[in-house]
């Protein structure tokens, strides 16, 4: 699915001091969750994760995680009103995603090319208009979520789309355990929220509050979770599903990414590296 045009649009608040922006109204409603996503193309996926890991099985494992979250993302539908979609880019990317999307996934492209305030920089103008987007599609809330955390417990997702749907002006955060965030969900597109972020940092989530309450919007944190963006993560995942261990907060099984970790004996390759 495409997503394409625009619903009617009215003016909400933005920033202090400043003009206001548009939204979306009268459109499909509930929550809709965008994956920030990248194709899985050898030697432009997880590349951090390399020389552990080849190009080649590094895209392979960027793969299983894409489809890992996006079907996480449907089973959380059938608990709240979510709708789930992946926000790319470069426009003209979309059939290198057919085969790794769970079925009736969206797409949104999100490459940062519409006219947006000039404090929004890097990564803020693809997020922001992956935001823009879900809005101007007729969602009553949205949330964009990295595709890095593939046993991300589905009750966190749940809870996300639940909490911004109680009522408006509130932020929902999903703090990363390295400083950013995994998720971030919102009912108006708050510029605000990602100007002059140094993105990439251990300050990232910090700064988003900040702004948050520079905007006097009311701020809900989720649980904590982590990214799988290194090779210390990447060997906690593999403690994490195999076997699967109880915990206060069940994880997602993400049998795909299993799968591929146990195809590309990984596990075998973990396990030596941790005796080392």
């Amino acid at each position: 699915m495409q997503r394409r045009g625009k619903a009617p649009r009215e003016r909400s608040g933005e920033r202090p001091g400043e003009p206001p922006v548009e939204r979306a109204q009268n459109g499909a409603g509930g929550c809709t969750i965008g994956v920030m996503a990248k194709a899985p193309i050898p030697g432009r996926a997880k590349t951090r994760l390399t020389p552990l890991l080849t190009p080649e099985e590094a895209a392979t494992l960027s793969a299983a995680f894409l489809r890992d979250v996006t079907e996480n993302v449907r089973l959380a539908a059938r608990q709240a009103p979510i709708q789930g979609c992946i926000a790319y880019a470069p426009s003209g990317a979309e059939a290198l995603f057919d085969g790794h999307l769970a079925e009736g996934t969206g797409l949104v492209l999100a490459d940062g090319s519409p006219p947006l305030p000039p404090g929004v920089q890097g990564f803020g103008r693809c997020l922001l208009h992956a935001i823009q987007s879900m809005l101007d599609d007729g969602a009553n809330a949205a949330c964009v979520l990295n595709s890095d955390s593939p046993t991300l417990p589905t009750s966190l997702l749940v809870e996300a789309a639940t909490r911004l749907l109680e009522r408006p002006d509130r932020v929902v955060l999903g703090p990363a355990e390295d400083g950013g965030y995994y998720l971030l969900g919102m009912t108006t597109p708050h510029a605000h929220l990602f100007e002059d972020i140094a993105w990439s940092t251990d300050t990232v989530a910090e700064e988003t509050r900040a702004r948050a309450r520079t905007l006097g919007l009311e701020l809900v944190e989720l649980a904590p979770w982590y990214d799988v963006d290194d090779h210390a993560a990447l060997l906690r995942l593999i403690e994490e599903i195999s076997p699967p261990a109880r915990a206060a907060l069940p994880p997602y099984a993400a049998p795909v990414t299993a799968a591929c970790l146990a195809r590309i004996g990984l596990r075998r390759a973990a396990l030596s590296l941790a005796a080392q």
